[in-house]
């Protein structure tokens, strides 16, 4: 079993028994979809999935003015659950208790963006991913009796300490607004390794896609109302959905199957100084110095957790 930080959030619901996933390789959209991947390594197809994610998330925060956060997040899940519902098309007879992880995931899930995209609104997206990536960090060192996991753990809170040194007009609001997505990323780790237990290949993931999406677009109809509705709006919607959801767990999934979790997780760890790059040049968010070397403690961090992680069984 891998560990929690090294599976991926995106693709967690995806850690299926390796033999079933054999057996329904073949015939599973995905295998047919990750044959187009063949030819591409599988550490650009990570680089590639981290990029999808924080274009989608600059992209989203465009969407901002005309349908706020909340929109802008009801647009993004509806529109991922029904690519997603449709490519994998889930049978709903399942138990009670795997319907009972699915509504966890799902809740979790949207609780997760929710958060994500009013911290968005606030502050800059490399400093909204680089205080979300604690989650999962916590996640990754919780239990852990290594001394050097208790270096970076100590090393992620001196990023955390930059980054509120390194800029005093910082929302207070937004950091909250960010942990409390970590906190749910977090959370969402271990809820989707219990998912991906009970259920196989994407189904779990569409279902609790159309769940998150049932938490988060009342709040967006409420929030922006008919604003919805406008034709551009929709399509940068649909954009944000595919940049930030579907593409990357595609991409998640195929080079999961070409390289060891571990190596995953490193890779990962890249993440954070992705989205401050990609907030300098698309959005012209620009980070104080120390705010930098504090995303960049996190980066450490996050690859020494992942690489002081136990080798696949």
């Amino acid at each position: 079993m891998r560990r929690p930080f090294i599976d991926n959030p995106r693709v967690a619901t995806m850690n299926v028994d390796r033999t079933e996933r054999g057996l329904s390789r073949r015939s599973s959209p995905t295998a047919r979809a990750g044959s187009s991947f063949g030819t591409i390594p599988p550490t650009a197809l990570v680089l590639l999935g981290i990029v999808s994610v924080q274009v989608g998330s600059a992209l989203a925060k465009h969407l901002f003015t005309e349908v706020g956060s909340f929109g802008t997040v009801a647009l993004r899940l509806f529109f991922a659950a029904a690519v997603l519902m449709l490519w994998w098309r889930p049978s709903l007879r399942m138990s009670r208790r795997t319907w009972t992880v699915v509504l966890g995931y799902g809740v979790t899930l949207g609780l997760m963006n929710l958060c994500f995209y009013l911290a968005l609104a606030r502050i800059p997206l490399g400093i909204a991913v680089t205080v979300e990536f604690l989650g999962p960090l916590a996640v990754a060192l919780a239990g852990s009796r290594r001394w050097l996991d208790a270096f970076w753990a100590v090393l992620a809170a001196g990023g955390v300490v930059l980054l509120m040194e390194g800029r005093g007009d910082l929302d207070l609001a937004g950091l909250l607004f960010a942990l409390a997505a970590g906190t749910c990323w977090g959370l969402y780790i271990l809820v989707g390794a219990a998912l991906g237990r009970r259920t196989t290949e994407g189904n779990g993931l569409a279902l609790g896609m159309a769940v998150a999406a049932l938490v988060a677009v009342p709040f967006g109809v409420a929030d922006s109302g008919t604003a919805l509705a406008q034709p551009w709006v929709l399509i940068a919607g649909l954009g944000v959905a595919l940049l930030s959801s579907v593409i990357p767990y595609s991409l998640d999934l195929e080079a999961l199957r070409k390289i060891p979790p571990r190596v995953f997780g490193i890779l990962m760890s890249l993440e954070p100084a992705t989205a401050a790059l990609i907030g300098l040049v698309v959005l012209q968010e620009s980070l104080h110095w120390s705010q930098w070397i504090a995303v960049l403690c996190v980066v450490a961090a996050s690859a020494g957790a992942a690489r002081g992680s136990r080798p696949d069984a």
